[in-house]
């Protein structure tokens, strides 16, 4: 049998699964990609002749084109219980098993939170300043009494809204079908999109991104918020017109952005949004901690030796 764990960039799956037992229980070779394939050609040079794949989250897409062009494929392991980036219909109609693994809560609400306060206390400036001798240069802004607007109300947003709770923040949330009895349970308030955006010191976008979702948060929302106000979002790239806030970042018309995903990635090198001014950028680390890659690649482990076993666990098609 042939393994193949893709999207190890930081080359630290081996801590966190016991790859080399299952070599040694089922004959399995297992290889390590560290790098992006970045189109159907090097995914297709990489894994040719891999009869199980395990991919991390949407890093690498696994569309029918490139299904079709994977013949010996026959376990595909994402992380996660959902990838949007593999085609389930063309998986189940090339053989393919597609399994998932549970995904914790608690990493991308504590960075959702990181990013929110290093924008308000101006943490990364600060911190170059006094680096090169200086001392004190901003003024910070203050979370008790500020006004949270958390745009998705899901297992992600209800915890970031907690956290704000606890900050003594006034919290509101929309989305599209967020009624006001679903809003109470998580202790905060329902609200329509235009007045969030419009009264919210803070915005957070935490959507499930489809087609529907994409570019959810446009220049009219974004034209609608309080000059000092933030947006943060760790959610998915897309969801955030990318062109219009480099505009209200530029203009002056927002008080900064928090990003830790972006609608490329890894992101270019030479993309505006590495020199816009007041942004604070993580490279995709809502979910990279240890207690989620210990889940993450613990599973797709397990994963591999049910399904080589003859009793696929997990299975998502």
């Amino acid at each position: 049998m042939h393994v193949a764990v893709l999207d190890d960039y930081q080359q630290v799956a081996h801590r966190f699964a016991d790859w080399g037992a299952m070599g040694a229980d089922m004959g399995a070779d297992v290889a390590f990609v560290d790098h992006p394939l970045p189109d159907d050609d090097a995914v297709v040079a990489a894994l040719a002749g891999y009869d199980v794949v395990v991919a991390m989250r949407e890093r690498t897409p696994f569309t029918a084109a490139r299904l079709a062009r994977l013949p010996d494929l026959r376990l595909l392991v994402t992380t996660g219980r959902q990838n949007a980036s593999i085609d389930l219909d063309a998986a189940r109609a090339h053989g393919v098993v597609v399994c998932g693994t549970d995904s914790p809560t608690n990493a991308t609400p504590e960075l959702t939170w990181a990013l929110i306060l290093a924008l308000l206390r101006h943490v990364p400036a600060e911190d170059r300043a006094l680096r090169d001798g200086g001392w004190q240069h901003t003024v910070g802004g203050d979370l008790e009494g500020r006004r949270l607007g958390v745009v998705g109300l899901g297992r992600i947003g209800a915890k970031v809204a907690r956290i704000g709770l606890a900050f003594g923040m006034d919290v509101v949330a929309w989305s599209q079908h967020l009624d006001a009895a679903r809003a109470a349970e998580a202790g905060v308030r329902a609200v329509a999109k235009d007045e969030l955006f419009a009264t919210a010191d803070v915005v957070t976008v935490h959507y499930k991104l489809s087609d529907r979702s994409r570019g959810l948060v446009g220049a009219v929302d974004l034209a609608r918020m309080k000059p000092a106000a933030v947006l943060v979002n760790t959610s998915r790239g897309p969801l955030v017109d990318t062109d219009a806030l480099l505009a209200a970042l530029h203009e002056g018309r927002l008080g900064g952005a928090g990003l830790d995903v972006y609608d490329v990635e890894p992101l270019p090198a030479d993309h505006p949004l590495r020199s816009a001014p007041r942004t604070v950028l993580t490279p995709h680390l809502g979910y990279v901690t240890e207690a989620t890659y210990r889940t993450f690649y613990g599973q797709a482990a397990e994963d591999v030796a049910a399904w080589a076993a003859g009793s696929p666990v997990r299975v998502l098609t």
